[in-house]
């Protein structure tokens, strides 16, 4: 990742917290950018660790994690720099994400599918390995227009928890670590939305 990697390194700034950084940053002069580069220095494999897990792949998620600190750095006004930066760029980069792979329309089809069988989630083998007809593929184009108009309409944290179990695969547990919630309010979360999104479904 290059955002602010041309900085030199000071030694002394290393040993400021995150506070204290991001209160330099938040200046708006000579030193800013060198304070928020050490910022992102302790908090790029994280980020990018976030992004490659919802995005996939590597050119993909470097962008989206640069992408996410620039915008955590054009907005450090509104930001309280008492409260921990970890939680905070990494909901950013999550909502980022988020909104990339709103337009991914095939993995709509996969989650279209699974919401019609069970909770196991639909690998993209297990896809590949139908070959539908031109009827059936009318379907599953219909199907993928709907949901994706329906996952849209989520409140934001259940589109974040349906797309981490049924597009990411990821776990329960993994879940609740990542969204930093407790696993019974994840399990609640994803069957809420399960629920509005079989009932939009239906309805539409």
């Amino acid at each position: 990742m290059q955002l602010f990697a041309l900085l030199p390194v000071n030694l002394n700034r290393m040993t400021l917290t995150d506070e204290q950084l991001l209160q330099q940053a938040k200046l708006g002069n000579e030193t800013s950018a060198a304070a928020y580069g050490e910022v992102v220095r302790r908090y790029q494999t994280a980020v990018f660790n976030v992004a490659y897990r919802l995005l996939g792949r590597r050119v993909e998620a470097e962008d989206a994690a640069q992408e996410a600190f620039l915008r955590a750095y054009r907005a450090l006004d509104r930001f309280d720099v008492k409260r921990p930066f970890a939680p905070w760029i990494k909901r950013i980069t999550t909502n980022l994400c988020l909104n990339w792979l709103e337009s991914a329309r095939a993995r709509t089809q996969l989650l279209a599918a699974e919401l019609a069988r069970d909770d196991r989630p639909v690998s993209m083998d297990d896809w590949a390995q139908t070959t539908p007809s031109p009827e059936q593929t009318m379907v599953r184009e219909e199907q993928s227009t709907r949901l994706h108009k329906a996952i849209l309409e989520l409140p934001p944290r259940y589109r974040v928890a349906i797309e981490l179990r049924h597009f990411q695969e990821l776990s329960y547990e993994e879940i609740a670590e990542e969204m930093e919630r407790p696993l019974s309010s994840v399990k609640s979360d994803l069957f809420r939305a399960r629920k509005m999104l079989a009932e939009k479904m239906k309805d539409g």
